[in-house]
């Protein structure tokens, strides 16, 4: 009998509201990088540069939920597909850190040569940008709530494992953090004449993506990378071989994840007595994250 390797059931809800949040973040882009042009303001620009990067990043997401869905069936994955969804937030992560580099560069610069800023009409570009910001936010934060279906042994949903869904929540989530230190600084320059108050907002605001784009970037990587071995359900297949009657003992282990808190363990036990493979896969068959369990069993010599 053929072994199903679809261990990772996707994220519909997350998939058509980040295609959804694809095409607003466009128009709100097109919209904040001409306004910032227009009206010299430096916050709104990096705000709107910033937006242009999540529309790449959003698009990306939404393309690893379509080719994961699309290549799950091929045998090729060994492991399933779900790990295309995590390079995706990865590549992500780095836009996010490359436009904080860009957004310093430039904020710095005209913080040392200013320009004049014509407020009012960046404050209302501003504004609309933030709405757009606000409304893709809430889009991916729904599509976290159609994922809830699986839970793990911490009590979290199977939406805190979804890291191409977060990487695109980030992306709108840092923007409207922008769009919020441009406002402040179109405000402040325009009632109390601080006209540095926009460039060094533009600096903040690059300190703030640099944080969420490198926090983003190593979760990715560790799943990337199959550094798991610290993942509890670790301790609990060590807990369950080490208080089984057989007194069978650990040789090896490897445990990693393959879908959004599922994971697949290779056992190898050193065992005295007769008891098979199948007897221990069915012991560990009780943690319901552990989907595909393979054991080797070598008996103890004397």
């Amino acid at each position: 009998m053929r072994h199903n390797h679809l261990f990772h059931e996707g994220n519909p809800g997350g998939e058509r509201n980040t295609r959804l949040a694809v095409a607003l973040t466009l128009a709100a882009m097109v919209a904040e990088i001409a306004a910032g042009w227009m009206f010299n303001s430096m916050a709104l620009l990096a705000d709107g540069w910033h937006m242009s990067s999540h529309v790449l990043a959003l698009g990306l997401s939404a393309a690893a939920y379509r080719a994961a869905r699309h290549f799950a069936p091929d045998g090729r994955f060994t492991f399933g597909t779900w790990k295309i969804e995590v390079l995706a937030g990865y590549t992500s992560a780095i836009f996010l850190v490359l436009i904080a580099v860009l957004m310093f560069y430039e904020s710095s610069r005209r913080l040392l040569a200013p320009v004049p800023v014509q407020y009012d009409q960046a404050i209302f570009v501003a504004v609309a940008g933030l709405a757009v910001n606000m409304a893709c936010a809430w889009l991916l934060r729904g599509g976290h709530a159609h994922s809830h279906s699986v839970t793990d042994h911490d009590g979290n949903g199977s939406h805190h494992h979804d890291l191409n869904l977060r990487s695109a929540y980030i992306h709108v989530l840092t923007d409207a953090v922008t769009s919020v230190l441009a406002l402040v600084a179109l405000f402040g320059g325009k009632f109390w004449q601080l006209g540095q108050l926009d460039p060094l907002m533009g600096i903040a605001g690059s300190g703030v993506v640099a944080v969420w784009g490198w926090g983003l970037m190593l979760d990715c990587a560790k799943v990337l990378l199959d550094a798991e071995m610290d993942a509890p359900v670790v301790e609990e297949v060590r807990e369950a071989i080490a208080g089984d009657r057989t007194g069978a003992e650990i040789t090896d282990l490897h445990v990693w994840r393959v879908g959004g808190g599922k994971y697949a363990c290779i056992l190898s036990l050193s065992v005295s007595s007769d008891v098979g493979p199948e007897y221990y896969r069915r012991m560990l068959s009780v943690h319901e994250e552990l989907v595909h369990i393979t054991v080797e069993v070598n008996r103890k010599t004397e």
